[in-house]
């Protein structure tokens, strides 16, 4: 099947970078996911501050990684989430094989750009700074950076001026959707040939301002405050609500025909993908989906794919935590027309980091990735307990880590909005 596509218009991965709640950098994500560790813990802030759930995923470490990455000129003018992109970004910027330009440098990348993503952008900002010093009419005092540290493309922006990207440079917003829609957005440009490679992905800050709305609509987990490594629990039957994550994961897309001219090691290939929307009908809404309209994304992927849905090897779901979770599995069992018994192996990188709003589609991507390149599944953590509605589909769900001939594997990503990405990613070496 894929020989016979345009070299042209083929499009591979060939650099990872990622800040997750459970580790940073790539080596240290591979090896948190193969060994099941999760990154979700107690928040002092959330507890303070009353919140219903106190747990979340947030990235450690990241302060000395930026003092380490940023000169304090460069610190001083980002926010959270776009220290997170920024340090994805650099890293799989070199993990492609590329050098940062020194600030010198006036040459451009002409043929690079980004689609980099955020759900909820400078919230922190926002909060933190411009309202405080706006109602105590400082506004003097704000500083000359405070536009460009809340303004939503300030994330992909930012990594422009970093690594001198000449191509279109945007940042995408669609929710929970956004970081995998960023990589398809991607794809599609290099497709198109207006681009030979693009950076790709979303970010999302820790934050309680960004968290305060989720856990006002009482959507997040509450029952294991004071067990947090059990309190995130996709297709369990005692989940009590997804748990906010943040973090950030980038994927350096690529022509192939390009990726192979300059020897570039080749992680995996995107064989397709889908977007689309529920239309708020049939039971979607801002707050649900279409189950039609899932349905449909997840077979838009799969035909832009070239592939039957027989030949999906593995599936890494959406799979919140919330009562989504089994209209989601009859939705994977209807597109793929494959039932219980039938269903490919089905897992949830939300276990391990919560759910990552704008970012999570990126570090999801990242992790699948990981795992078609390199024949794994990793465990679906807390779900021991599986969901009775689920409960037919139990031999599809991974406990444990699962060695595996995995050729191809379909991510998805649904967002507030009833908005719908999927990517389909397919080992490389064994295309």
């Amino acid at each position: 099947m894929s020989e016979t596509r345009d070299r042209s218009r083929r499009v591979v991965i060939t650099g990872l970078g990622v800040i997750a709640p459970n580790a940073n950098g790539v080596a240290a994500f591979d090896t948190a996911l193969r060994n099941g560790v999760s990154g979700i813990r107690k928040i002092d802030d959330l507890e303070e501050y009353e919140f219903g759930c106190q747990v979340a995923g947030a990235p450690q470490g990241v302060e000395e990684l930026v003092e380490a990455t940023f000169a304090e000129d460069e610190r001083l003018v980002m926010n959270e989430g776009q220290r997170f992109a920024s340090l994805a970004a650099l890293e799989a910027w070199t993990d492609a094989g590329f050098e940062r330009p020194e600030l010198g440098d006036d040459r451009v990348h002409w043929e690079t750009g980004a689609v980099i993503g955020t759900g909820i952008g400078g919230m922190d900002v926002i909060a933190e700074r411009i309202i405080p010093g706006v109602d105590a009419k400082k506004v003097r005092r704000l500083g000359s950076a405070c536009v460009e540290q809340v303004m939503a493309s300030g994330v992909s922006a930012r990594i422009s001026g970093q690594l001198a990207l000449g191509n279109q440079v945007t940042t995408n917003s669609s929710a929970c959707s956004t970081g995998s829609e960023a990589i398809a957005l991607g794809a599609e440009r290099i497709r198109a040939g207006l681009a030979e490679r693009m950076l790709c992905g979303g970010a999302e800050a820790a934050n309680r301002y960004i968290w305060a709305g989720f856990d006002a609509m009482r959507v997040l987990s509450r029952k294991f405050n004071d067990d947090p490594t059990r309190a995130s629990r996709p297709l369990s039957a005692s989940a009590g609500g997804f748990v906010p994550g943040s973090g950030a994961g980038v994927v350096v897309l690529e022509s192939l025909e390009v990726a192979e001219a300059r020897g570039a090691r080749i992680h995996a290939e995107l064989l397709g993908a889908g977007i689309n929307c529920g239309g708020h009908r049939a039971g979607g809404s801002m707050t649900a989906p279409n189950p039609d309209g899932v349905r449909r994304c997840i077979q838009l992927a799969l035909v832009d794919a070239g592939i039957d849905p027989g030949e999906v090897d593995a599936i890494n779901g959406h799979l919140t935590a919330t009562g989504a979770d089994p209209r989601e599995v009859e939705s994977w069992s209807a597109a793929l027309g494959r039932g219980p018994g039938d269903l490919p192996p089905l897992t949830a990188t939300k276990s391990m980091v919560g759910h990552a709003l704008g970012a999570a589609g990126g570090l999801e991507a990242v992790a699948s990735v990981l795992m078609v390149r390199d024949g794994y599944l990793h465990p679906c953590l807390n779900c021991e307990d599986i969901h009775p509605e689920i409960e037919p589909f139990a031999d599809s769900i991974p406990h444990e880590t699962r060695e595996m001939d995995l050729r191809v594997l379909i991510k998805a990503s649904f967002g507030f909005g009833d908005v719908n990405a999927c990517l389909v990613f397919q080992n490389f070496d064994r295309a």
